[in-house]
Parts: structure tokens; C-alpha cells; sequence
């Protein structure tokens, strides 16, 4: 063994790379921000860069990059990239209501379909529409300002002792919870606030938004992803109004206006019992107020088909089978069609654009046969009805069937609020039911939970417990099954003849010990990774149900689909002629 004398000399390195998405790779000194090596990499980009990925970690633009990293920017098309506008634009209107009315209030109650978010004044009269107008020329003012939102972390304590001074009881009630000692605030123009998730660097990007007056709110619009420069002309969601304004109402008097005060009930058992009670005594009454419409209905027009649609983990099966119960209590023989048996043969089923069969779209069935039968069934004609040989790919004859008097048909399925699928049945034959978890109750008055969020925890506990997924197939899946919701049901929700909110104010502590073990399994590597943190991060606000209690649940329930252990698993209504 030789040694030498020769000393090598470790001089320290001042620059790191970047890899980007194209292979390309950029040296720059260390500590450079995310956002100055996109101004390289895409000087011009086509839509608004608002976040960044590093090394598979979503991060803010003004992230210094400390090493060598994959990077890759994040826009204002993607869902982490709308995630980041939108709560930038929350923060914008919140400090502009506060410099204007000193320390004045919003709270952000829902979002509404066409992009936006629908706001109440707090604690005063709703705003005028003078008022309105002086909120956004104060915002266009600290757009045009480039105004930085900086943050800092500061001890929980303090952050408490901020938010009691300002009188923001929403997050006093909620950072009792916190369990870090800890707290990130955001500011912008010398006010502090908390905000769950990641902000742009400044203002100057926020340049798409619309305040638009209401008598007792007003809505904040925002780009949609899908054309993030656009904003939509704003329709009227009559009745998607109303479940929201009902929702808002039952939550006021139950005193459940975020998740603070939820924390607080679930922390006391034999308030958590009167709750779930209470949750699903609302969820039955409305069953049985749409039952009661489809009796009166059918004395009036001669109802025979009831179609329930909604969106992927809305509680669409459980829904339907209550409602059956329903009907049949109020003298009603309903019996289920079974939408599946319409396919068309597989050689005739469309592709997606990735060349698989794609059987969400309204062509992989068979629709002049759906109507045709449909109609026979209203005239009181037997028809032999289709049964769909999955392992063949081939439809083949079934059983027959024929309506009697007291009977209708209730027809599960996405797309029966779509006109073009029942074009050939008059309207008068036919009732139609949306059914979404449609609101939910919200971190504090700044921080909403998205619905869609509800339905996605649902629809990895369903996936795990009956289909073997893991929580990563099932956000792999996700995004295109949000695109099919977007074009085949969102559209259409106003065709509904009633609306029900399948959302159930406890069910995120309820969901909670069971999804959190399904998510930490998702893979720090893997494309699902972000998505999964995310939801953890925000379960983390919520206080979980214990297990003991997972039983006050009723077998009924709704959130039984997901769960498990519902006594309607194995209900099947009537058939025609029984």
C-alpha cells in the first residue's frame, strides 16, 4: 500500500444545475430563485408560471435552489398551479376589505361552477355594489403595485395571540388543534394571515379576476384551468344556489362554521353522537322530500323513469337504494335498470386519446336500444331486456320485463342529466335527481375545502377496501376522471329536477384513520406523491373519530358505500313485473 503527500484541496462549490422537463441544464449560483431560472427556461411561457417542482417536491417560486435538482414549473393549468392562484386571489381581496374598512372581513363560503368563489361580508350588511367597485379598484391598485407576499414562521403562541387581538375566533378556534409548535403566515402590505398552501411571490400575476355583485354575497371569479386567461361569463345555478344557501343555513344553526368548532364536537362524544344523528336525520328528510316530489310528480304526469347522476364518489348507489325504500313507503314499486347492459359491443366502443375504450363516454351505449325500450316500458309493453357479457364484450338478451301502474324505473348512471341521452323520451316521463357531495364545512373563513377533495378521500377508501387499489392508482386515475366530469356532468347539473347533497358535515373525521394509512403508502418517488402530501397536510387540521365511535355510524348511512358495513350492500329493488 503507497501513500502520497500530495494534499488535495476542497474548494467549496458556488453554483448548482437545474435539470429541466427537456433535458436541458442550467448552472446558477447558489440560492437562485426558481422563479429567475424560468425566466430563462421560458421567458415567454403561454400561460402564467406559478409554482415550481423540485425534485418531485411542489414548491414556491421563490424557492433558492440549494443543489443539483430536477425542476420543472408548475401553471396556472394545473391543479396545484389553480390551487396557488386562487389562494393568492383570497389574499388579495382579504387585504384590500381590511385597508378598506379597517380590519373588515370576508368569508369564502363555496365555489360555483363557473369559477369562482361565492363570499359574505362578515359581521355587517352584505356589500354594495358601490362598495364592490371601491374592493376592486383597491385590488387592481395592489396588482398594479406588484405588491411582494412574503412569508415567515413564527411560534404558535404568537400567531394565537394575533388572531384573538384581531377578533379571528375561526382560527383561534382552530390552531387549539395544532399540534406543531409552529405557524406559517403570509404577508401582503405589512397584514399577516394564515393560508393552508403555497402563494405566489407577489401580486403582479393576479391578473385575472372578476368581483361580481349578489344581494346577500358576491362572487370572486377566477380563471378555470382549462383557459386560464378567460373569464367565463357568469350563468345562473338557480338550484345548485339553493342547496348551497340551505347547507350555509344548517350549519349556522348547528353552530358549525369551520373546522375548528367541528374539532370542538368531536372532542365531546356525546355531542358527536347528536351530530352524526342529526347529519343523518337531514340526509333521510331530504330523501323522503324527493320521494314525496316523484309521487306527486307521477299523480301529475305520469312519471315512470327517475335517473340519478352525479360525479365519481358521490354516494349515487347508496342514494338511490334510500330513495327506492322511500317510494316504496309512500306506494311507489320501483325497480333498478341496470345502465351496464346497454353497453355496445366492445369493437364498437369509442377510445380515448390514449387509444383505450373509454366507457364513461355517452357512446359506449347503445342509446337508440336504451330509448326504444325505455319507451315501450312507459306504454306498458314487455320487453326483453339486454344483459352485457363482460368477458365476451358482447351484448346478449336478458330477462324480460313490463311496468305496472305503481311502478317506475330508477336508472343509475352519469349521464342522465344529459338531454342527448334520453333524447327520444317525452320530459314529462321522466325525473331526474344530481347528486354530489356539494358542500362541506371549511378550514377557517379564508381556507375552503373543496368537495372534490371529499369525494377523492371517499374514493380511495372505496378503491382499497373493494377493488385491492392502492392510494396511488387511485389519484393516478383521478385527473381523468375529473376531465369526464367536467364535459359529461358538470354541465348539465341544472337539468336536475332535485339536487341532493350527499356531503355529511362529519364524515373527514370519520374518513380520516382510515385513508391517512392508505396515503402514507404512496411512494415519495412517484407522480402521486404531491397529491398525497397535500391531502395528508390537510387532514392533518381535523380531529380523526375513534374507532369506538366509527359505530355510531349508522348501517344506513350513505358514507357506509365507502366505509364498509352498510346493511343496503345486498338491497336490490323489485323487478318490473314482481
Amino acid at each position: 500500500m503507497t501513500y502520497s503527500n500530495e494534499i488535495v484541496i476542497s474548494h467549496p462549490r458556488t453554483h448548482i444545475r437545474a435539470t429541466m422537463p427537456n433535458g436541458q441544464i442550467y448552472e446558477a449560483p447558489i440560492g437562485t430563485l426558481a422563479s429567475q431560472l424560468f425566466g430563462v427556461f421560458m421567458p415567454n411561457p403561454p400561460v402564467p408560471i406559478v409554482g415550481a417542482i423540485c425534485d418531485g417536491q411542489l414548491r414556491e417560486l421563490g424557492y433558492p435552489l440549494m443543489w443539483d435538482m430536477n425542476l420543472a414549473p408548475v401553471l396556472l393549468t394545473s391543479s396545484d398551479g389553480a390551487r396557488i392562484y386562487r389562494r393568492s386571489l383570497v389574499l388579495l381581496l382579504a387585504t384590500a376589505v381590511a385597508e378598506l374598512w379597517d380590519g373588515g372581513l370576508v368569508s369564502v363560503r363555496y365555489s360555483v361552477p363557473d369559477g369562482g368563489y361565492y363570499c359574505k361580508r362578515m359581521d355587517s350588511t352584505p356589500f354594495t355594489l358601490q362598495e364592490l367597485d371601491q374592493i376592486d379598484a383597491k385590488m387592481r391598485e395592489i396588482v398594479a403595485s406588484d405588491a411582494l407576499i412574503t412569508k415567515r414562521i413564527v411560534p404558535l403562541v404568537e400567531a394565537v395571540n394575533l388572531f384573538t387581538t384581531r377578533g379571528y375566533d375561526d382560527k383561534v378556534r382552530l390552531l387549539a388543534y395544532r399540534m406543531r409548535p409552529e405557524l406559517t403566515l403570509y404577508t401582503l402590505r405589512e397584514r399577516d394571515d394564515y393560508y393552508f398552501g403555497y402563494m405566489l411571490p407577489s401580486t403582479g400575476l393576479l391578473q385575472y379576476f372578476r368581483l361580481v355583485w349578489g344581494r346577500e354575497g358576491f362572487i370572486l371569479q377566477y380563471p378555470r384551468r382549462e383557459n386560464p386567461t378567460q373569464l367565463r361569463p357568469i350563468r345562473a345555478h338557480d338550484k345548485l344556489s339553493r342547496v348551497f344557501h340551505q347547507s350555509d343555513e344548517w350549519l349556522r344553526r348547528l353552530d358549525i362554521e369551520d373546522i375548528g368548532r367541528l374539532n370542538q364536537i368531536i372532542d365531546t362524544p356525546e355531542r358527536l353522537r347528536e351530530l352524526i344523528l342529526v347529519a343523518e336525520a337531514l340526509h333521510e328528510q331530504n330523501v323522503a322530500t324527493i320521494a314525496h316530489d316523484i309521487l306527486h310528480k307521477q299523480a301529475q304526469t305520469g312519471v315512470r323513469f327517475v335517473f340519478i347522476s352525479g360525479p365519481s364518489a358521490s354516494g349515487k348507489t347508496t342514494f338511490s337504494k334510500r330513495l327506492a325504500i322511500q317510494l316504496l313507503a309512500q306506494g311507489l314499486r320501483p325497480f333498478t335498470l341496470e345502465l351496464d347492459n346497454y353497453f355496445v359491443n366492445r369493437e364498437d366502443t369509442p377510445k380515448d386519446a390514449k387509444g383505450d375504450y373509454n366507457f364513461e363516454s355517452i357512446d359506449a351505449i347503445n342509446l337508440p336500444l336504451f330509448n326504444s325500450q325505455l319507451l315501450a316500458l312507459s306504454k306498458g309493453e314487455e320487453v326483453r331486456l339486454p344483459r352485457f357479457n363482460f368477458l365476451t364484450g358482447r351484448s346478449e338478451a336478458g330477462t324480460s320485463a313490463r311496468l305496472t301502474e305503481k311502478q317506475v324505473i330508477i336508472i343509475e348512471g352519469i349521464h342522465g342529466l344529459n338531454p342527448r341521452f334520453i333524447a327520444d323520451i317525452p320530459l314529462e316521463l321522466v325525473y331526474r335527481v344530481y347528486v354530489s357531495a356539494i358542500t362541506q364545512v371549511n378550514i377557517d373563513l379564508h381556507n375552503r375545502v373543496p368537495t372534490t377533495d371529499l369525494r377523492l378521500l371517499r374514493r380511495i377508501v372505496r378503491d382499497a377496501r373493494t377493488r385491492g387499489y392502492g392510494a396511488q392508482d387511485t389519484l393516478n386515475r383521478w385527473e381523468s376522471v375529473r376531465n369526464g366530469e367536467r364535459t359529461g356532468i358538470f354541465p348539465y347539473q341544472e337539468n336536475a329536477d332535485a339536487m341532493f347533497d350527499s356531503a355529511l358535515v362529519y364524515e373527514l373525521a370519520a374518513l380520516r384513520p382510515i385513508v391517512e394509512p392508505l396515503l402514507l403508502q404512496v411512494k415519495p418517488n412517484s407522480s402521486a406523491y404531491i397529491e398525497a402530501k397535500r391531502l395528508l397536510s390537510f387532514l392533518g387540521w381535523v380531529r380523526p373519530i375513534q374507532a369506538d365511535q366509527l359505530r355510531q355510524i349508522p348501517d344506513t348511512s350513505l358514507l357506509r358505500e365507502f366505509i364498509g358495513d352498510s346493511i343496503l350492500d345486498d338491497y336490490h329493488p323489485m323487478h318490473a313485473g314482481e
